[in-house]
């Protein structure tokens, strides 16, 4: 399981990231087709990890909200 962000970009479309790793960043025209995306650029991200035999950070990040 994985921590994503999603929020709109500047060019209209949805912008998905992992913050725990980092390299894996991905958009859709909507927000569930970034979700779509963002979980298949995760997927290969960690299979390639596995395939060259590097370590698989963990999913340590925590959200807060913050009233300003």
């Amino acid at each position: 399981m994985r921590q994503i962000i999603i929020y709109p970009g500047e060019d209209g479309y949805w912008v998905a990231q992992c913050p725990s790793l980092p390299p894996c960043i991905s958009q859709g025209t909507t927000k569930e087709e970034a979700i779509t995306n963002i979980k298949e650029a995760i997927e290969l991200y960690i299979e390639l990890l596995q395939e060259e035999g590097r370590p698989i950070p963990e999913d340590q990040v925590e959200t807060v909200t913050l009233l300003v």
